[in-house]
């Protein structure tokens, strides 16, 4: 059986098992992380050195970084709804998963940690405006794109860009910032919280 080895309440170990939820994968999880194993045990750091979660074991395959393992998962059980094979539909939706990754997530930590975490290290004034600033940019560009398509990040489709890209906008509803007006984010957060595999995923009390 599948092995999750992370915290539920990490945003990226979400992703994988919100993955595992819309394909139906069975899993057995490890609490890994803040509050529970440390990630910087050596039993840990011989599967993923940068010691970080999530980390999957597929019997003796072990695979880490948290979109390639959405990837993965969904190559492995020939789900090309969520990730398709004709490489242009693929490459858009990966395009998005990167965007996440890069742009996104860039965007929003430190007014995350400083609002959310409450870190020490995140406190300076000027440093939380700007990443306000740049989260309510980068969101207000997936409203556009949401409003081209009407409807999923790739297309007409959900697919595994939908899943990462919805934790961030959870995470983007659940932070005490001020926001944009987003019309098309809005009602593409309420499609997602219609999905059964999306709870607990996205609840309101999991930023």
């Amino acid at each position: 059986m599948l092995k999750i080895l992370g915290r539920s309440s990490s945003i990226n170990v979400r992703k994988v098992l919100w993955t595992c939820g819309e394909i139906g994968i069975p899993y057995e999880q490890e609490a890994w992380g803040i509050g529970f194993r440390a990630t910087d045990a050596p039993e840990f750091r011989a599967l993923n050195p940068n010691a970080l979660v999530p980390v999957i074991k597929d019997g003796a395959f072990v695979l880490w970084e948290s979109n390639t393992i959405c990837r993965y998962l969904a190559a492995r059980d020939a789900r090309t709804d969520l990730l398709p094979s004709a490489p242009a539909a693929r490459a858009v939706v990966e395009q998005w998963m990167d965007w996440q990754a890069g742009e996104l997530n860039n965007a929003w930590r430190y007014a995350f940690m400083a609002h959310v975490r409450k870190s020490p290290a995140h406190a300076d004034p000027a440093s939380i405006k700007a990443s306000v600033a740049s989260w309510n940019r980068h969101m207000a560009l997936l409203d556009e794109r949401l409003e081209r398509t009407g409807a999923w990040v790739a297309g007409a489709a959900f697919t595994l860009a939908d899943i990462v890209i919805g934790l961030a906008v959870h995470r983007f509803m659940r932070t005490p910032i001020e926001r944009a007006t987003l019309p098309a984010v809005d009602a593409y957060y309420d499609r997602l919280r219609e999905r059964p595999a999306s709870m607990p995923h996205i609840a309101d009390d999991v930023p």
